[in-house]
C-alpha cells in the first residue's frame, strides 16, 4: 500500500493529539530543556504511542540501542563524519535532561521503536561548504552557516519572551516551561500552545532565516508519513519551531520534490562522550543553553531544588575552604524565595540563586560566583559510552592505552607530573607525545614544577569532545597510535619545509618512542644539512637535534647517530656564522642574534670534543670585529664569552670601551650595549667600572641623537628585574660607581650620614619580638647593653 499523498486523519484519539493531524502528537521541545524533558515523558505515558520519531540523523537507527545499555552515561553525542574526509563532521548531543534522550529512555522501557526523521547526515555534510561549519547548531541536527548567518535568524525563543515582557529569553522560558509543574488533566495541552505560539511566530517569520529548513521538514514529513502505515499513534519529538511546518497539510509528491537532487556523501556514525561545558553555547557549539549544570539540576532534584541547590554551592565554597555556614544556606534560601516573589516569579530561578548566593555566601564578591559558574552552573561532567560503540580501530586502540596506564579522559583540566624514570609515566609521556604528533592535543606540556631534570614532565590535560573527530582523521595513518605516529611522522620528514622542522621532528620521534621512523627521520635530516647552506636554518635546527641527543639517553634510545649529526651541524654553524653575521641591517641582526644565542646554549650541552673551544674563539672574532658586524652582535658575543668565563673583566671593559667610544655612532652604541646587556644587568651592580663606562657615554650622546638611542636603551633596561633597576639606578644616583669613601660628616647623594636613632628606636619592640629577647638589652644603635 503507498503512502497517501495529503495526511489525512487515521483514527480518533482518546488523548487529542498537540496541533498535529490525527494519530500523530506532535511533541515540540526546546532541545535541552529540563521542562520539556518532563512534559516529553508525562505526554508519553498518557499517549501511548506505537512508536517514537525523533529529530535526529536516520543514520543512527542502528545505535539507538545502545542508548539504553549500562555502559552509556549522558551527556553523550552522536557524532557523524564523512568516510574520506573526517574533519567534515557534526554533533548531535544529548544530556540527561534533553527531551529526545527523555523519549529514547522512555522508548526503550516500554519497547516502542524509536525512528530518527531529520534530513540524512549523508545530505547535510555534503551541503557543507566551508569546514568550520561543523560548529554550528548540531543540536538542531543540521551543520549550517557560520556567525553571519546565525544573525540572521530568528530567535523564537527571544521573540515570545520580549512579547511577554522579559528582556531575557532564558528567564522566559524558565518561568513560561522549566518551573511548570508536570501535573495536570491534559498532558499534551503544553504542547498544543506552544505550537500555536510558534505557528505564529512562522506565519510573520517564514523559515526565520534558515534556509535549510523546508528540506529537513520535509524529510521529516515523509518519514512520518511511513510510520503512520504502520502505527496508530505516532509520537514525533523535535524543535518547537517545526511543528507548524510538520501539522500543515503537504503532498508527498511535493515533499520528494524538494529533497530531489540533494548531494549526497558516504558517512559513519557513532556515540562519543560529551561534556556540560560543550553544551553551553559559549563554548561554540550552540545547545542553546548558558546553564547545563543548573538544568541538570532542576530535572535531577526531587523535590526542594532550590534548597538542594544552595546545599551543593556551599558544599563546593566549603571544600575551597571559604567560611560557608548551615546557615548561610538557610538565608540563601530565603532571600532567593524573597526575590522571586518580589520579581513575580513562580519559582526562584538561576538569577535569584545567585543573587542570593552573592549576598549571603559570598559577602558581595563576584570572586567566588566565577567558581561557582564554572564548576556547577556550567560544570564538566564528561559522559560515558560503552565499548560496543562503533569506533575507529585507532579510537579503539587509544582506549586500551589509556585503561593500560590509568589516564581517564576527564573534562576537567588537570596537571599531570610525570616522573620518566618509572615505567607508567614512560608509557604516558609517549601517548600523550604520540597524540599531539597526530594533531590530538589531549595534553599540552607546561613547565614542571617538581624540578628541571630531563627525566621530569609536566602535562595540563583537558578532554574535549572533538578530539573524537581528529581521532578519526588520524585513522588513515593506521590502526593504532605506535604505526599512526610512526607513519605520520615519517611522511612529515619527507615533505618537510625546513631543516628546522625535521630535526624538531627527529626530538618528536624520540619523546614519542618511535624507533621505527627515527632512521628515516635522520636519513632525511642528513640529506638536508648537507644540501642546506643557510647559516641561520642551520643555528634554528641545532638545538632540537641536541635536545634529541641528550633526551634519547635518558629515555633510553640509541642517539649516537644524532650526536654524529649535531658535531656536523655545530662545526658548519661554527664555520659559517662570522661570515653571515657581515653586512646585516637591525632586523637581520635581531634574528641571527636569536639564531646564535640558541646554538651557543646547545653547543654547551653537546659537550663534543674540542668544539665549544672553537666556539669561544669564533665569538671571540665577532666581539673583537669591527664595524662590519652590527653592534647588537659584538655585544652579544662579548656577553656570552663573559657568560662562560673565557673573557675577563679587563677584555670585556676594553671592548666596552671601544663600542662605546665617541667615534662610534650612537645608534652602534645602543645596540652593542643592548646585545650586552640581554643577558641580564647585574654585571652593571657587580662591575663599576661597566656602569661608570655607562653612565659616562650615556651622558656624552650628543642631544640631536639622544631620542634615536632612547627607545633601545628603555627596551634594553626594560629587560631587567625591577630589583636590578632600582640597585642601577641608586648607584647611579650616588653619583658615579667606585667612588673613594667620603670624609667624616660629608654625606653621599640618597644616603644618610648614619643612624637615625630615632627611626632604630622604633625598629627594636619588632626586632626583640622577632629574635625572641624578652630584655632591654639593645641601645638604639643595636649594641647589647
Amino acid at each position: 500500500m503507498s503512502a497517501p499523498d495529503v495526511v489525512t486523519p487515521v483514527a480518533p484519539l482518546a488523548v487529542p493529539p498537540a496541533g498535529g493531524p490525527s494519530g500523530v502528537a506532535l511533541l515540540g521541545v526546546r532541545h535541552h530543556g529540563p521542562g520539556s524533558a518532563r512534559a516529553v515523558r508525562a505526554a508519553l505515558d498518557a499517549y501511548r504511542p506505537g512508536t517514537v520519531l525523533i529529530e535526529g540523523p536516520p543514520e543512527a537507527d542502528p545505535l539507538v540501542g545502545l542508548a539504553a545499555e549500562d555502559g552509556m552515561r549522558p551527556p553523550v553525542a552522536l557524532l557523524a563524519h564523512v568516510l574520506d574526509d573526517p574533519a567534515r563532521a557534526a554533533f548531535w548531543p544529548f544530556a540527561e535532561f534533553s527531551p529526545e534522550w527523555v523519549a529514547i529512555q522512555w522508548a526503550a522501557g516500554h519497547g516502542v521503536p524509536v525512528t530518527f526523521i531529520d534530513l540524512p547526515a549523508a545530505h547535510s555534510l555534503a551541503l557543507r561548504t566551508t569546514p568550520d561549519q561543523q560548529d554550528e547548531a548540531p543540536a538542531e541536527g543540521s551543520p549550517d552557516g557560520g556567525e553571519a548567518a546565525q544573525a540572521l535568524r530568528i530567535d523564537p525563543l527571544a521573540v515570545l519572551a520580549e512579547t511577554a515582557g522579559y528582556d531575557d529569553p532564558e528567564r522566559w522560558w524558565e518561568d513560561a516551561v522549566e518551573h511548570r509543574s508536570s501535573s495536570g488533566d491534559d498532558p499534551l495541552a503544553p504542547f498544543a500552545a506552544l505550537a500555536e505560539a510558534m505557528g505564529a511566530l512562522r506565519e510573520m517569520y517564514g523559515d526565520g532565516g534558515q534556509e535549510d529548513d523546508p528540506a529537513r521538514e520535509a524529510h521529516m514529513r515523509l518519514r512520518i508519513r511511513d510510520a503512520r502505515r504502520t502505527h496508530d499513534r505516532v509520537a514525533v519529538v523535535c524543535g518547537a519551531w517545526h511543528v507548524p511546518a510538520l501539522a500543515r497539510p503537504a503532498t508527498a509528491t511535493a515533499d520528494r520534490q524538494l529533497l530531489k537532487g540533494l548531494p549526497k556523501v558516504k558517512v559513519e556514525m557513532t556515540w562519543v562522550p560529551w561534556t556540560h561545558r560543550r553544551l553551553s553555547r559559549h563554548s561554540g557549539y550552540g545547545a542553546g543553553i548558558d546553564s547545563p549544570g543548573w538544568y541538570g539540576h532542576l530535572f535531577g532534584a526531587r523535590d526542594r531544588p532550590v534548597t538542594r541547590w544552595m546545599t551543593k554551592v556551599a558544599g563546593l565554597l566549603r571544600a575551597e575552604d571559604l567560611p560557608v555556614s548551615s546557615a548561610h544556606v538557610i538565608e540563601a534560601v530565603r532571600l532567593a524565595d524573597t526575590l522571586a516573589a518580589m520579581r513575580g516569579r513562580p519559582l526562584a530561578g538561576l538569577s535569584e540563586t545567585t543573587d542570593a548566593i552573592r549576598a549571603v555566601m559570598c559577602d558581595g564578591s563576584d570572586v567566588p560566583l566565577a567558581l561557582i559558574r564554572d564548576r556547577l552552573v556550567v560544570g564538566d561532567v564528561l559522559g560515558e559510552v560503552p565499548d560496543s560503540a562503533p569506533a575507529v580501530p585507532l579510537a579503539r586502540d587509544l582506549t586500551r592505552e589509556q585503561r593500560r596506564l590509568r589516564l581517564k579522559p576527564e573534562a576537567l583540566e588537570r596537571e599531570l607530573e610525570l616522573d620518566l624514570r618509572k615505567e607508567t609515566d614512560a608509557g604516558r609521556s609517549r601517548l600523550l607525545h604520540r597524540l599531539r604528533l597526530l594533531g590530538v592535543d589531549w595534553g599540552e606540556q607546561v613547565r614542571s614544577r617538581a624540578g628541571t631534570g630531563t627525566f621530569r614532565e609536566s602535562w595540563r590535560l583537558r578532554w574535549e569532545p572533538e578530539l573524537a573527530i581528529r581521532v578519526a582523521e588520524a585513522g588513515i595513518w593506521g590502526t593504532t597510535l605506535l604505526a599512526a605516529a610512526t607513519a605520520k611522522a615519517e611522511e612529515g620528514a619527507v615533505h618537510a619545509a625546513a631543516l628546522a622542522d625535521v630535526t624538531a621532528l627527529a626530538e618528536r620521534c624520540l619523546v614519542a618512542g618511535l624507533p621505527d621512523a627515527l632512521p628515516v627521520v635522520m636519513t632525511v635530516l642528513a640529506d638536508r644539512a648537507a644540501l642546506e647552506t643557510d647559516v641561520g636554518h642551520l643555528a634554528r635546527a641545532l638545538p632540537a637535534l641536541v635536545r634529541s641527543a641528550r633526551y634519547g639517553d635518558v629515555r633510553g634510545t640509541d642517539s649516537e647517530a644524532l650526536h654524529k649529526v649535531a658535531e656536523g651541524l655545530a662545526e658548519r654553524v661554527c664555520i659559517g656564522l662570522p661570515p653571515a653575521c657581515v653586512g646585516l641591517d637591525a632586523d637581520g641582526a635581531a634574528e641571527m642574534r636569536g639564531h646564535a644565542e640558541a646554538a651557543h646554549r646547545a653547543i654547551g650541552l653537546l659537550q663534543a670534543d674540542g668544539l665549544l673551544d672553537r666556539w669561544a674563539v669564533m665569538l671571540r672574532g665577532i666581539a673583537e670585529r669591527d664595524g662590519a658586524i652590527p653592534g647588537l652582535l659584538r655585544g652579544s658575543a662579548t656577553r656570552l664569552l663573559m657568560d662562560d668565563g673565557r673573557l675577563d673583566e679587563e677584555s670585556a671593559a676594553r671592548l666596552m670601551a671601544l663600542a662605546l667610544s665617541p667615534g662610534t655612532p650612537s645608534a652602534e652604541s645602543a645596540a652593542w650595549l643592548e646585545g650586552f646587556l640581554a643577558g641580564g644587568g647585574m654585571l652593571l651592580i657587580h662591575d663599576e667600572r661597566l656602569l661608570a663606562l655607562v653612565d659616562c657615554w650615556l651622558a656624552a650622546v650628543p642631544a640631536a641623537a639622544f631620542n634615536d638611542v632612547l627607545p633601545l636603551l628603555r627596551r634594553t633596561f626594560g629587560e631587567f628585574e625591577s630589583g636590578v633597576r632600582r640597585t642601577v639606578g641608586e648607584l647611579v644616583r650616588r653619583g658615579g660607581a667606585g667612588r673613594p669613601e667620603t670624609a667624616a660628616g660629608e654625606t653621599v647623594p640618597g644616603f644618610g650620614a648614619g643612624f637615625d636613632e630615632e627611626r632604630v628606636a622604633a625598629a627594636l619592640p619588632v626586632l626583640r619580638l622577632l629574635l625572641g629577647h624578652t630584655g632591654d638589652g639593645f641601645d638604639a644603635t643595636g649594641e647589647n647593653g
